[in-house]
């Protein structure tokens, strides 16, 4: 590494007596009698020498030149006469009003130099350029004001202007410029030599220049002005009240003759008539000529001396202080399309790039009827504007604005103090342009109201130019008036949400009935807040997506611009909207879940023993006959597949998160989402891709779920469940076929009864005889499956009795062995035997039940009404006997995931969102979700099959 090092050094390191080697990079020495030149990279000779030869760098030979020829040339080749004395440089200087002259007409060197004096007569009216090398006519003014070239006394000179003291002239003007974000007053080097100078000779002689000079320093002190202050905004407001004779511009009242056009006026509410009275006189369009899709912007640009420079179109960067592409800085004028464009620039850089300040007029270009080009002015509120506390430009009321029309990108020239080419004290910087295109209300052809350009500049104190840096941005924003909007969705929220109570308060007396209590408490009151908030999250979420598919498909597929999408401070609505329907869908999905994990569930096992066998009788001796003993492993195998369905849904949860994923980042649907007028679902990368729009990304994503979640659902229920497995109907035949019932209760009063009771009268069979079983049944020789005779029906919804309920609590509570005191126990037995006689007297009591045999607890079968259906409760209650209700259905899934694939689905959707809005990640938010539903699965799995075995006595070991 150190052979192919070197040090550091620049020409400011090298001091007078070294020059710069560009060559080697680094300080050389200069020869005798040299020292470093101006530009740093070569030698010249000392004050007194002249050079006798030069090949640049320290090839420099001096030779001291006599005392009677002390002065060197102006180009330091030779020694001359100076009859007038030497400069600093050693060279001739002559008075003023004088040209040096050093060489005869055909180039001979004079043995002493001349100081011609200039002929300011009035034949002639010259004088000495600024050089000093030749005669040029003197300046107008000098002309009219003393018909010479001399502005002596009582003539007034400022600003290299000379003004006859007869004259009227404007107030005596403050050279200062107040920079108020730092609190720092300057006294400007550019005021104090141009202010009073161009406000004379604009009030004086209408000098179209001087004009525009004066309202640039207006512009530089950010259009502040008061009745009291004489700063560059008063002279020109006094010049402006008090020409109104010389009549205006183009019928714009605003715009006096010969002055710039700087204000729109200080008539209270004049804003919002300039930006709503009149809309602009084109139409725009999503799909159409190059005209009807792109903004067609046009600024009159001026430098700081008030000269015209020329016309610019606004493609191609010109406001874009970031550099980027061609093609992505032209986006930003394309019709639709939200622009965002921001970066850190160095003030190295800006003094660099802008040494000078540009002044622009910005106008919007339009064809007139008869094909003529017209300019629409396009207004400025410049955000640092102080005019009075009437006018305060921030804020949405237009009423207080005050509109401006001139504007510029960079200043760092009124911030400096002096003219010696120092740095600028500060610098002002547009550190945020922004323009707002506004839709007409209630339009169906494009139509817009005129742009606004708002620009926010920044103060900066210029200390270390190559560490300091700022933060600047150029955005381009569509709006148009969402009150009407947001009145509807208002209505449908409250609306919906009225409706979301009348639905709650039915569930709650469906749920009160349910439960077999009249009494309204605070269990009551806590369980319709439960159903509300699953409710009100339905509102939320209806809502949500109906907005979030009107935007995407009204505005992507509009051709002539009739809507435009809210802006990213006009969504906050919206996404608050979805964070509410995802709390309360969270609270609805937790409250599902709790209720599945404590259902009571009992396997009724109808299967009956068959012959008998000998037993020895333990403590006896003996040997008695028997009831042969019924196999439990049929209930085992009942209770894993009931585990098994537990958790399944009517769709695939990780086909349909790929599914979603693959169509938004393969397919590109995820580009319908970006806040631009395409539709297409693909964008080069060398384009410009505009910001994302929450509400088009959730329409797009919600969209999608609900879309592949519903083709989901068709495939399953009309083709998977039909020709490969059904596991829910599978798991009904297959209680009937093992003999088995299956009890559910999910209220205290009501739950589901699966008829599994055998047809054939024993399930516990050899290959054969099944078989032979299955045959019999196909060719319907023996009776069907329903609980009444002659009928199919296996599956029912049924309401219980409160003796029915009371009197299984009593055998349950000996089943779980969780209540009742220890005495009534039978302490000799263990604990084993304590469950499986309660799990046989549980057995018995329901199949007896069933069977009809407690006349004091009987129940009845009977149909759902209509309205029952459409409700989901009941009006009949069980008081003297129970009632089963046929189910044409599998309505015991309720107590599944299956039965509540709604909720899944919208609870999904709605995470899915929540963490995409967070992260701006289809990805991320993908992945997540399927996080979060393995999760849940897991749990609902883990502790369903606890409460399984808790509540049926089936050994946790054997659930696999």
């Amino acid at each position: 590494a150190r052979g192919f090092s070197l040090p550091l050094q620049r020409p400011g390191d090298c001091g007078d007596a070294r020059y710069f080697d560009i060559s080697r990079l680094a300080c050389g020495p200069c020869g005798a009698h040299q020292r470093q030149s101006a530009g740093g990279s070569s030698c010249v000779c000392q004050t007194g020498y002249r050079m006798v030869s030069s090949n640049g760098g320290s090839s420099v030979i001096c030779e001291k030149c006599p005392e009677n020829k002390s002065g060197v040339t102006q180009d330091g080749w030779n020694c001359i006469t100076c009859p007038k004395g030497l400069s600093s440089e050693g060279k001739c200087k002559c008075l003023h009003n004088e040209i040096l002259v050093e060489r005869s007409i055909d180039g001979i060197l004079l043995n002493e130099a001349l100081c011609i004096l200039c002929n300011g007569s009035e034949q002639s009216f010259s004088t000495s350029d600024a050089s000093g090398n030749r005669c040029v006519r003197c300046e107008q003014t000098f002309i009219n004001a003393s018909k010479s070239c001399d502005c002596s006394s009582p003539n007034i000179l400022t600003g290299g202007l000379c003004f006859s003291a007869s004259n009227t002239l404007p107030p005596k003007g403050v050279a200062t410029v107040r920079f108020g974000q730092l609190g720092i007053t300057l006294t400007s080097a550019w005021f104090l030599k141009n202010l009073q100078s161009s406000a004379s000779a604009c009030w004086l002689y209408s000098n179209l220049t001087a004009c525009q000079a004066l309202g640039n320093m207006c512009v530089m002190n950010m259009n502040s002005l008061s009745s009291s202050s004489t700063d560059a905004c008063g002279l020109f407001q006094y010049i402006y009240v008090n020409t109104a004779r010389l009549g205006i511009v183009h019928s714009i009242a605003f715009w006096r003759h010969n002055l710039p056009w700087l204000y729109y006026g200080d008539q209270p509410g004049l804003a919002s008539q300039v930006l709503e009275a009149n809309h602009f006189p084109t139409i725009f369009s999503f799909r159409g000529t190059d005209k009807d899709v792109k903004l067609q912007f046009i600024a009159a640009s001026f430098d700081a001396a008030g000269n015209f420079l020329k016309w610019q179109n606004l493609e191609g960067g010109i406001l874009q202080l970031c550099p980027d592409t061609q093609t992505k800085l032209n986006a930003a004028y394309a019709f639709g399309t939200t622009y965002e464009q921001s970066c850190k620039i160095s003030i190295s850089k800006i003094l660099l790039d802008f040494p000078n300040p540009i002044f622009y007029d910005l106008f919007l270009e339009y064809n007139g009827d008869n094909g003529q080009q017209n300019l629409w002015a396009v207004p400025v509120l410049n955000l640092n504007l102080q005019y009075s506390e009437m006018f305060v430009n921030q804020g949405s009321n237009m009423n207080n604005w005050l509109l401006t029309r001139r504007f510029f990108l960079v200043d760092a020239l009124s911030g400096k103090e002096n003219d010696l080419g120092e740095l600028p004290r500060v610098i002002r910087i547009a550190s945020k342009i922004t323009i707002s295109i506004r839709l007409v209300s209630h339009t169906q052809r494009g139509m817009i109201y005129p742009p606004l350009v708002t620009v926010a500049y920044t103060d900066v104190l210029v200390q270390n130019p190559e560490t300091q840096s700022v933060m600047v941005s150029f955005s381009v924003n569509y709006e148009m008036n969402q009150s009407e909007a947001q009145i509807q969705t208002d209505i449908a929220l409250g609306v919906l949400g009225g409706l979301a109570v009348l639905w709650s308060l039915l569930k709650t007396a469906g749920w009160k009935k349910r439960t077999g209590s009249s009494i309204i408490d605070l269990q009551t009151v806590f369980k319709f807040l439960l159903f509300y908030a699953g409710d009100l999250a339905n509102v939320f979420f209806i809502i949500t997506v109906g907005t979030g598919t009107y935007w995407l498909v009204f505005f992507k597929a509009q051709q002539f611009v009739s809507v435009l999408l809210p802006l990213p401070s006009q969504e906050e609505e919206f996404v608050t909207y979805i964070a509410c329907a995802f709390s309360l869908k969270t609270l609805q999905f937790l409250q599902l879940l709790v209720s599945q994990l404590t259902i009571d569930i009992f396997f009724i096992d109808w299967e009956r023993p068959k012959g008998k066998v000998l037993k020895a009788v333990e403590g006896e001796g003996v040997i008695k006959s028997a009831a042969a003993p019924v196999s439990i492993w049929r209930t085992y195998f009942i209770a894993n597949e009931w585990n098994e369905i537990q958790t399944v849904r009517k769709i695939n949860p990780l086909f349909q998160v790929l599914a979603v994923l693959f169509f938004l980042e393969v397919v590109g649907f995820s580009n319908l989402a970006l806040m631009d007028s395409s539709s297409s679902l693909s964008r080069s990368s060398e384009s410009y891709i505009a910001p994302w729009s929450r509400i088009l990304r959730f329409g797009v994503s919600a969209t999608l779920w609900l879309a592949i979640a519903f083709l989901q659902i068709i495939f399953f229920s009309v083709i998977y469940e039909r020709f490969v497995e059904d596991k829910i109907s599978q798991f009904v035949d297959l209680c009937c076929m093992s003999n088995i019932s299956v009890f559910l209760l999910s209220h205290s009063c009501f739950g589901y009864y699966i008829h599994g009771r055998s047809v054939h009268g024993h399930a516990d069979t050899n290959m054969e005889e099944m078989n032979m079983n299955l045959k019999r049944e196909a060719e319907n020789l023996c009776s069907q499956r329903g609980l009444l005779p002659n009928t199919d029906g296996q599956t029912f919804q049924i309401s219980i009795s409160r003796k029915m309920r009371l009197h299984y609590d009593r055998i349950h509570e000996s089943l779980t062995r969780k209540r009742g005191p220890a005495r009534l126990l039978d302490s000799s037995a263990n604990t084993f035997e304590q469950s499986t006689r309660a799990y046989n007297t549980m057995n018995k009591f329901l199949s007896s039940f069933i069977d009809h045999v407690h006349k004091e607890m009987d129940y009845i079968v009977k149909d759902k009404l209509l309205l029952e259906r459409i409700l989901g409760m009941e009006f009949m209650e069980p008081i003297e006997k129970s009632i089963f209700y046929n189910d044409e259905g599998d309505s015991f899934s309720d107590v599944l995931y299956y039965g509540n694939e709604t909720t899944l689905l919208i609870f999904d959707i709605l995470f899915f969102s929540i963490v995409d809005l967070a992260s701006q990640s289809f990805v991320l938010a993908a992945i997540l979700t399927y996080l979060q539903q393995e999760i849940f699965r897991f749990i609902r799995n883990t502790l369903g099959q606890k409460n399984l075995a808790s509540k049926t006595l089936v050994d946790e070991r054997f659930l696999i």
